[in-house]
């Protein structure tokens, strides 16, 4: 019976909707009711926001009061938090905090700090940019020396090397051995931007430190917060530094 019926389908007229007249083809393409029927829907829905927000605003109690009004503000229209920008945590804090606890990012932490130690190690920070630049003062016995005063001369050294320092040789150490390693100037210019790279990763490291530091001070803090003891705040949170807070003494049995 249901084979007939198919059959009976295949041999029946298809049924089309008719398209825009040619005189309304400038208008574009004829609205079907499946069209209407979203656009219709759509406006509905609309309404009944607007009249549900229009009934919410008529029933409003005036005295109404929330203590959250006392920490919010409008702002074009929108409730915004009064709360201090330094006060907040940072977005990548909010999402290790969120995945992953104490452990993990204590583990993290000390391996990045291994890894410093371990690039400081290589790299001695004699030429770094943030290291501090040391002072070297020469004492003369009168002011006619100190105008002749030839720094290469007094440092026993040649005059390009003056401004290094490391790796400074004496003119007799110059003269008896043979220089090893990279003389000319474009491998030292290699060499140079490799040692700069170097740095730039190293207190990216040690930025990266930091933050998991600070991280795992905040889960630390929150999880002290959970104890029922008495407890003040003496120092409110940062992006730098958790919060911190002093507890009241308690004896255990």
């Amino acid at each position: 019976m249901a084979s007939f019926r198919k059959a009976l389908k295949s041999r029946q007229r298809s049924h089309h909707e008719r398209s825009q007249p040619g005189f309304r083809e400038h208008l574009g393409l004829l609205e079907k009711k499946k069209d209407y029927k979203l656009r219709a829907d759509d406006y509905h829905k609309k309404q009944n926001t607007l009249a549900a927000l229009r009934k919410k605003a008529l029933d409003k109690n005036p005295d109404e009061f929330y203590y959250k009004m006392m920490s919010s503000k409008l702002q074009d229209g929108v409730h915004v938090s009064k709360r201090n920008e330094e006060e907040v945590v940072t977005e990548e804090q909010k999402k290790v905090m969120r995945t992953q606890d104490i452990k993990y990012v204590e583990m993290k932490r000390v391996a990045e700090a291994k890894k410093i130690e371990r690039m400081k190690g290589e790299l001695h920070l004699l030429d770094a940019e943030s290291k501090q630049k040391n002072k070297h003062t020469f004492f003369v016995d009168s002011k006619v020396k100190v105008e002749s005063f030839d720094l290469a001369n007094h440092l026993d050294t040649a005059p390009e090397l003056v401004d290094r320092v490391f790796n400074r040789p004496t003119l007799k150490t110059l003269e008896t051995k043979s220089i090893q390693g990279a003389v000319e100037p474009h491998s030292t210019m290699k060499l140079a931007k490799q040692r700069n790279h170097q740095y730039k990763i190293l207190s990216q490291r040690i930025d990266r430190e930091s933050k998991l530091f600070v991280i795992s001070q905040k889960i630390q803090s929150r999880k002290d917060l959970q104890d029922k003891n008495n407890k003040v705040k003496v120092k409110k949170e940062t992006s730098r530094i958790a919060a911190i807070y002093k507890f009241d003494t308690k004896r255990k049995r």
